[in-house]
């Protein structure tokens, strides 16, 4: 794993110190190692910081010129087949005079023999890569399927003189004419789902490279716009319409073996290695499947906290006792892993709004205190059916869509006459209200959410607003004439829960789930690897028929089945906690003066970014307990101190908009 950037100019010779600038902003990324290389004549230079994971030799040095001579590469990820690659190199005739053994070697002789997309069509692995083609005289930058790892990239400014591209914002910024100017739509969409979602970025003249694509810039080609080398809408389209026909038992056969196959082949690595354990489905079969290739208890981490309802780390003990792992745990106090806080903009460089984030940090900086990688059980919700949400939207949808429009609204406004802790009073003493695996202390949340929903039009309406947290930004970003909804799932085909599914695969799980996981991991230098999101393992999982991902009531089924085999039962049935902070009553209470300082009416209004009214309102709402509010105050509070961090000035545009307010 590590960091990368580079910088194409069209008014020549790159300045070594400002690559160098951009490099050394993300050594975090890649303390092992530096490397910068340029051909002054073309105007690129490529920066790499390395993290040495496969052949930590300094064979493994980049940026690496394949041995044709005509690419030069800076790579930052992981290709997990590169020994097959290697071989059917080798067999097909491509004789190379291998210098090491690391997979980046493997990348570029592949380029030299299939050219650069029919490799990465081969390619099985988690990277975000950019590549010199000397003959070409063209700058080729791409990013794996499934949005592991993160591509930055646009023009510094508008005079269109210097491309930059970098793994995280804060190398681009290091570039002398970079322009830090807020993109209201993206802060929009922020506020909206409490991150940016590709392709914008919280800069208006940068963009992420979505998963699954390439974008190939040259001369007289100022624009370039990204071209999908592999589609997850393509493979959840026709997963589905050919799904496979066995029987419940064949199929979990096969998804273990898939799985075998994925695991075994993200566990190779040149340095210690262990995993994340929370004693969920997801995470206790990756450690499983670990565990049975391993001829060494396998290292495990779990962060612990001492509020019951936020505490999964017993059940991860009892997962790691059965399995015989080399188990870690750290209890951390509410006052330490506030401490995270000061560091978040730093660590995430873009407002990011997921308070999982936190814990996130924490699990990842135990666990580098004895391993350079871990592996990770995230993306099994999305392709397994694991989201209660599925459920909720589903049953409501069918329910409401039967009641006339203007009874829905009769009802909407009766229930929300009932505050949301009446509600979860009443849950908990008629507890057949609630749903099996629903967790009763957000339950009078959900009700209120439901009620907001009965003013949708679909289902696909409804799941849109299960996602969101400020419903109308408008209501709370000044300036914004409309906010694009994240890139949606069209024209697919697709229906139901089959359709969320897809639609949480190909946004919410690269946006959040993965940038949460990235930033918090290489901000401590560790490698995460994720082996549910191997294109063997989605793809065997959208040929799995729906019901056998939720089944009877079940949710992850066959992957259930997979884990009863190593774990039994009764370790891992309980309510779904997630992997949460009590966000509400720290800023009721230790965070309240932190949160004042940010959300000062005075300093919105002078800021001229967030309509101080509905800021204040719902801030007053949250300290009199109204839980709705927490996640919609973490976003505005997670965007002024990023933004105060970032040191922005204050543009032109932005003093209009606090006018405004005035």
């Amino acid at each position: 794993m590590c960091g990368i950037a580079g910088i194409l100019s069209r008014a020549g010779a790159v300045p070594a110190k400002h690559i160098r600038a951009m490099t050394r902003a993300i050594a975090h990324r890649g303390p092992d190692d530096e490397g910068i290389w340029s051909d002054p004549p073309s105007g690129i230079a490529l920066g790499h910081r390395r993290l040495a994971i496969i052949d930590v030799s300094p064979a493994g040095h980049q940026p690496m010129q394949s041995p044709a001579g005509r690419y030069i590469i800076t790579f930052n990820g992981e290709i997990y087949n590169h020994e097959e690659l290697r071989a059917e190199l080798t067999s097909a005739g491509h004789i190379v005079p291998w210098r090491g053994h690391s997979d980046t070697e493997v990348l570029l002789a592949a380029f030299d023999f299939w050219g650069i997309r029919r490799t990465l069509e081969r390619a099985a692995g988690m990277f975000a890569l950019a590549v010199w083609d000397r003959n070409e005289r063209a700058l080729i930058l791409a990013r794996d399927r499934m949005g592991e790892k993160p591509l930055y990239y646009g023009w510094a400014n508008g005079s269109l003189r210097s491309f930059l591209f970098a793994s995280e914002l804060k190398a681009m910024r290091q570039h002398p004419e970079f322009d830090a100017e807020v993109d209201r739509e993206a802060l929009g969409q922020f506020v909206r789902y409490l991150q940016v979602p590709a392709p914008r970025s919280i800069y208006r003249r940068v963009s992420k490279l979505p998963a699954g694509t390439m974008l190939t810039l040259r001369e007289g080609n100022i624009n370039p716009k990204p071209v999908p080398y592999w589609s997850g809408l393509e493979i959840a389209r026709s997963g589905v319409a050919a799904s496979l026909q066995v029987e419940p038992l064949e199929a979990v056969d096969g998804l273990e073996r898939t799985l075998d196959q994925a695991v075994r082949r993200q566990m190779v690595s040149d340095v210690p290695l262990g995993a994340f354990l929370s004693g969920g489905v997801d995470s206790s079969t990756i450690v499983a499947v670990m565990q049975k290739f391993s001829a060494r208890p396998v290292k495990t981490f779990t962060i612990g906290f001492n509020e019951a309802a936020y505490n999964e780390a017993g059940y991860a003990k009892a997962v790691a006792r059965h399995l015989g792992t080399d188990h870690t745990e750290l209890y951390v106090t509410a006052e330490q892993a506030m401490d995270v806080i000061p560091s978040l903009p730093a660590m995430y460089d873009e407002p990011f709004a997921d308070s999982s984030q936190i814990p996130t940090h924490l699990i990842a900086r135990l666990a580098r205190q004895r391993v350079t990688v871990a592996l990770s059980g995230d993306g099994g919700d999305e392709l397994f059916g694991g989201y209660e949400r599925y459920r909720l939207a589903t049953s409501f949808w069918s329910t409401m869509s039967r009641v006339p429009a203007p009874l829905r609204r009769a009802a909407s406004r009766s229930v929300a006459r009932i505050p949301p802790t009446a509600w979860a009073t009443i849950a908990g003493r008629a507890s057949a209200l609630v749903p099996r695996r629903a967790n009763i202390s957000r339950f009078g949340d959900k009700i209120h959410k439901g009620v907001q929903m009965l003013s949708c039009t679909s289902l696909e309406g409804v799941y849109e607003h299960l996602l969101t947290q400020w419903n109308d930004p408008r209501e709370v970003v000044v300036g914004l004439p409309d906010v694009p909804r994240a890139p949606q799932v069209q024209d697919s085909g697709l229906m139901g829960v089959e359709w969320m599914m897809a639609r949480d695969m190909l946004g919410y799980l690269s946006d959040d789930i993965l940038t949460k996981v990235d930033r918090a991991a290489m901000s401590v230098s560790l490698e995460t690897r994720i082996p549910l999101l191997d294109p063997e393992v989605v793809q065997f999982a959208w040929q799995l028929p729906l019901n056998l991902k939720i089944r009877q009531g079940t949710t992850k089924w066959a992957l259930r089945q997979v884990l009863y085999r190593y774990v039994p039962q009764a370790l891992i049935e309980r309510p779904k906690m997630g992997f949460a902070v009590p966000l509400g009553a720290w800023l009721r209470g230790p965070l309240r003066h932190w949160a004042e300082v940010l959300l000062d009416e005075r300093r919105l209004v002078a800021e001229g970014y967030f309509h101080s009214g509905a800021v204040r309102g719902a801030w007053n709402a949250l300290l009199k307990g109204d839980p709705r509010q927490d996640l919609k105050i973490w976003a505005i509070l997670a965007f002024q101190s990023w933004h105060e961090a970032a040191g922005i000035r204050t543009s032109a545009a932005t003093s209009r908009y606090a006018a405004m307010q005035a």
